[in-house]
């Protein structure tokens, strides 16, 4: 076994993971489960949509996992009359050179943090299309490529609806996850109020935070990633669960292929940052939530039942039968 685990080196890999929850810590109680997604995202190079209620700590979160590494961070708050170009950048006229020249906008960073990004008309989010994607801004028939990393973290707040747009679904499916964050425990909130009144601010928590990983350092951890083995009997899996959505008559519309490759990209990275070099069903079965929830669509009747699609991927995940 020792062999076995021995074909690809993740110590560093393991490591780094370590130090990034240490760092998260000194701020973050709890909230392990979202830690753990993101940070499989970033591994995985997939950007993520987070949702919950007010005050549960998600932009806190997404800003100091941003500050653990040594890379560029934007933040921008999407609003009702934020336009494309106030996020992708516009075209200026230069009389120096009486040319248009190329001013990029906030979404030109590598970790770019969206606050409430169903708070912007569907025209502006539709601007992400390209550049979640393809990692690349065209204006004027130019293409502008982004410089790795790129990861776009987005919040929303599932309760307020009002002033509020539905992504569209295109977009939901150019993210790898979405994460549900929960309440904390009773036992996580007194820990957070006595780390509140211990300490004089939160701003002096954030600047407490250190970085821990380089640029250099997460494109070679990356690659390491991708190097993880996974068998054919688990990729099977993986396209089983997700051609099950497809033919579930509880779902109006199932996921795509986009969806099949997140699942096993996740897998990878879940599988390493716990220190295995292969992917385990065990895995994609913890990744299969949140991979599959925003992709999803109800039938109608299902809707109007209260059901969920967690509900449902449950339901597919006790239905395919596990390889062993």
């Amino acid at each position: 076994m020792d062999a076995f685990e021995s074909r690809i080196d993740l110590s560093e890999l393991y490591q780094t993971v370590a130090d990034i929850r240490t760092e998260v810590g000194k701020v973050i109680v709890g909230q392990h489960a979202m830690i753990d997604l993101l940070l499989t995202a970033l591994f995985a190079d997939g950007h993520v949509l987070i949702e919950g209620v007010p005050g549960v700590a998600k932009t806190l979160t997404a800003k100091l996992l941003a500050k653990t590494i040594s890379v560029d961070f934007n933040r921008i708050q999407f609003t009702p009359d934020l336009m494309p170009s106030d996020v992708l950048g516009t075209s200026v006229f230069n009389p120096k050179v009486s040319e248009f020249e190329f001013k990029p906008g906030p979404i030109f960073s590598h970790i770019v943090l969206i606050d409430e990004i169903n708070r912007a008309p569907a025209k502006t989010q539709s601007a992400l299309f390209e550049v979640m994607e393809e990692r690349q801004v065209t204006n004027a028939g130019q293409t502008y490529p982004m410089s790795a990393p790129f990861l776009v973290l987005a919040t929303q707040n599932p309760i307020e609806q009002e002033g509020t747009y539905r992504l569209p679904e295109a977009q939901l499916d150019r993210f790898l996850f979405k994460i549900i964050v929960q309440y904390p425990t009773l036992d996580q909130e007194t820990e957070i109020l006595r780390g509140h009144h211990e300490r004089r601010s939160n701003t002096d928590a954030v600047e407490a935070i250190q970085a821990v990983l380089s640029r250099q350092q997460l494109t070679t951890l990356r690659g390491k990633v991708r190097q993880i083995v996974i068998e054919d009997k688990v990729l099977t899996y993986i396209a089983q669960l997700v051609h099950e959505t497809r033919t579930s008559k509880f779902l109006y519309l199932g996921a795509s292929p986009r969806a099949s490759v997140a699942l096993l990209n996740a897998s990878k990275a879940l599988a390493a940052l716990r220190g295995r070099d292969f992917v385990t069903p065990e895995d994609v079965q913890e990744l299969a939530l949140p991979v599959l929830r925003h992709r999803l669509i109800l039938t109608p009747e299902k809707e109007m039942e209260g059901t969920t699609p967690d509900a449902i991927i449950e339901q597919i995940l006790k239905k395919v039968e596990v390889p062993r």
